[in-house]
């Protein structure tokens, strides 16, 4: 199964990787730089945006350079206040060969309001970092994985995503 996505992050491949491999066989992805247009810290309806935004930009590189695969993924994290307090999730949005589309949200996490206009104006892995007095934490096991003392790791939260989006394709018309 070949699945192109939309980023070069190898803990978000990873999730999906995860994911993948729990209902389908031989999954190999391959992972494209491409342009989420949305900010850096998406806010809101932006996460989502970002993700299918991630997925067109890599369907479109696929197009453009001759390449077939049965799906064309993305994820996206970032902030909502949808429920009140501002809280970090990850969407995850799945296209397959045909063009049939899905999505899925991770759990979320609250941001301590001391954050929020900071995490707004800079990006939560930034304020993960400087907390946690490390770098690139997003490309590892995220400030979710220092959060929950390593129960939690920011490759769960992509794969619980990927898990939710592939529920369509998982159990044919019973929920299309």
């Amino acid at each position: 199964m070949k699945i192109l996505m939309g980023t070069r992050n190898p803990g978000k491949i990873e999730g999906a990787k995860r994911a993948f491999e729990c209902y389908f066989e031989n999954v190999e992805i391959t992972g494209i730089s491409v342009d989420s247009e949305v900010g850096d810290e998406p806010l809101n309806d932006q996460i989502m945006q970002g993700a299918r935004n991630r997925v067109k930009n890599v369907r479109k590189y696929a197009e453009e350079n001759c390449i077939d695969a049965d799906f064309y993924v993305a994820s996206e994290a970032g902030l909502s206040n949808a429920f009140g307090d501002w809280m970090d999730f990850n969407f995850a949005f799945v296209e397959n060969e045909e063009g049939e589309q899905n999505v899925g949200c991770s759990a979320g996490f609250k941001i301590p309001d001391k954050y929020v206009d900071e995490v707004i104006e800079k990006e939560l892995s930034v304020i993960m970092n400087r907390i946690f007095q490390a770098t690139n934490l997003n490309k590892q096991d995220g400030g979710i994985g220092k959060l929950t003392h390593g129960e939690i790791s920011r490759i769960d939260l992509t794969k619980q995503a990927f898990t939710m989006a592939l529920i369509k394709f998982i159990n044919g018309e019973i929920w299309k």
